[in-house]
C-alpha cells in the first residue's frame, strides 16, 4: 500500500511529501490527515529538528478534497448533516488547528496546483515558495460549497480582504507570479530549483538558535489575534528566557570575538 506521505530527513531538516500522486495528492482523507499531523507533532517534539518542508510528489502540490469521496459519500459529506460537521471537525479541521499550535517553522514547496483544501494546506505554512507551474484556487464556490477548513480566515490575513473576496468568491486560480505580488508566496523558481530554494531557505532558519526561532514564531503567529500590549507581554517573558539559554552567550561571543557562532540548542 502507497504511503501517504514520505519523510525525508537531512541534517536539521524534515521534508514531508504528500504521496499520493495517482488521486493529485487530496488532504481530506483521514489516513493522510493523521499521517500528516503525527509528522508534524513529532518534529515539534523534537529540538534537533529546526525547520519542516511541506511539498507533493508528482506534478501536483494537492487538489485538496477527494471528489470521488465527496460524490459517493465515503469522505467528509454524510447524508447526516449532523455527522458531516463532526467529519469536518474531526478531520480536516485538525490540520488549521495544528499548523497555528506548532512551534517549528514549516515552508510549503508549492510544486504544482494547489487547489481548494491543497491551497489552504499551504495557507497554514509559514513559508510559501512556488514553482513557476503552481497555481493557487480557493475554489471551493465552483462545487457549491465554502472553505471548510480555514481558507476564510487565513486567506484574508495573508493577501488582504478584497483580494480574499476576489479569490474566493470566483473560485478563479491564480498563477504563481500573480500569487507572488499577492504576497501569498515569497519566492517563484522554475521547478529544478524549487526544493534547492526551499532548502536553502530552510539551512538559514536551521542555522539560527532553535529555542529563538520557535519562541519568534509564536509571537508572530499570536500577534495576529491579540493586542499590542498582550505581544508585548509575552515577547517579554520569551525573552527572558532567551537570554537564559546559552546559545545567546554564544552569539554575543562571537559577536565580539568576530568568529562564526556554534549554536547547540541549549
Amino acid at each position: 500500500m502507497t504511503k501517504a506521505i514520505l519523510k525525508e530527513r537531512s541534517g536539521a531538516v524534515l521534508t514531508i511529501t504528500l504521496n499520493q500522486p495517482e488521486k493529485r495528492n487530496p488532504v481530506s482523507d483521514n489516513a493522510v490527515i493523521d499521517a500528516l499531523s503525527a509528522a508534524l507533532m513529532a518534529a515539534d517534539t523534537d529540538m534537533d529538528i529546526r525547520c519542516v518542508i511541506l511539498t507533493g510528489s508528482g506534478s501536483v502540490f494537492s487538489s485538496g478534497g477527494d471528489l470521488k469521496q465527496m460524490k459517493d459519500g465515503t469522505g467528509l459529506r454524510s447524508d447526516n448533516p449532523a455527522q458531516t460537521r463532526r467529519n469536518y471537525r474531526q478531520g480536516i479541521q485538525r490540520l488549521p488547528i495544528l499548523f497555528e499550535a506548532l512551534d517549528i517553522p514549516v515552508i510549503a514547496a508549492v510544486n504544482g496546483p494547489a487547489i481548494g483544501a491543497g491551497c489552504d494546506l499551504a495557507l497554514m505554512c509559514d513559508i510559501r515558495i512556488a514553482s513557476a507551474t503552481a497555481i493557487f484556487a480557493e475554489s471551493f464556490v465552483k462545487l457549491g460549497i465554502v472553505p471548510g477548513d480555514g481558507g476564510a480566515w487565513l486567506l484574508p490575513r495573508i493577501v488582504g480582504f478584497a483580494r480574499a473576496c476576489e479569490m474566493a468568491l470566483t473560485g478563479e486560480a491564480v498563477d504563481a507570479h500573480t500569487a507572488l505580488g499577492y504576497g501569498l508566496v515569497s519566492h517563484v523558481t522554475t521547478a529544478q530549483d524549487l526544493l534547492p530554494k526551499a532548502r536553502e531557505i530552510a539551512a538559514k532558519i536551521a542555522a539560527n538558535p532553535p529555542h529563538a526561532v520557535r519562541m519568534t514564531k509564536r509571537l508572530l503567529r499570536s500577534a495576529g489575534r491579540t493586542d499590542l500590549g498582550t505581544n508585548l507581554e509575552m515577547a517579554a517573558a520569551m525573552q527572558s528566557l532567551a537570554h537564559a539559554t546559552k546559545d545567546n552567550a554564544e552569539a554575543i561571543d562571537a559577536f565580539l570575538e568576530k568568529r562564526d557562532p556554534k549554536f547547540t540548542g541549549e
